[in-house]
């Protein structure tokens, strides 16, 4: 229904954009139709279920995480996206992360520090261990 709603494939639209690339016609098309209203707010919602096997043991966790934005401009996505980017910058300018070159957020020196800063804005993941049932390849959402 949104993709209706956006009128993308109709080959007569018009973008008001000479010489855009597609992926800036798309942008143009979204933030026409999808830009949130003063009075509008975002939501992140993910969650995780993780199996695994430690010490000869399955074992399954779920992780989840909803937050809300505050109004269109401090949104959910900025406080997810925008704001671990944020102390990760910072942190690097202050030399609190010393890892050189381009880092994926895979290294505890990297990772631990944002996490934590991102605890005290309210940014954190609720974790659970749960009974493993088994691996069910023909209905993984369950």
């Amino acid at each position: 229904d949104k993709l209706l709603e956006l009128d993308i494939f109709n080959p007569n639209k018009k973008i008001g954009l000479k010489n855009a690339t597609p992926a800036q016609m798309l942008q143009k098309i979204l933030s026409d139709s999808w830009t949130l209203q003063p009075e509008d707010k975002d939501m992140i919602v993910m969650h995780h279920k993780f199996g695994y096997e430690y010490e000869g043991e399955k074992r399954k966790l779920e992780s989840s995480m909803v937050i809300l934005g505050d109004d269109q401009t401090y949104t959910a996505m900025a406080k997810t996206v925008g704001l671990p980017v944020a102390i990760a910058a910072l942190k690097i300018l202050n030399g609190e992360i010393k890892t050189p070159g381009v880092q994926l957020p895979i290294t505890k020196e990297v990772y631990e520090p944002i996490l934590k800063e991102l605890e005290s804005y309210g940014i954190i993941f609720n974790e659970k261990k749960v009974t493993y049932l088994g691996y069910n390849p023909e209905n993984v959402i369950g």
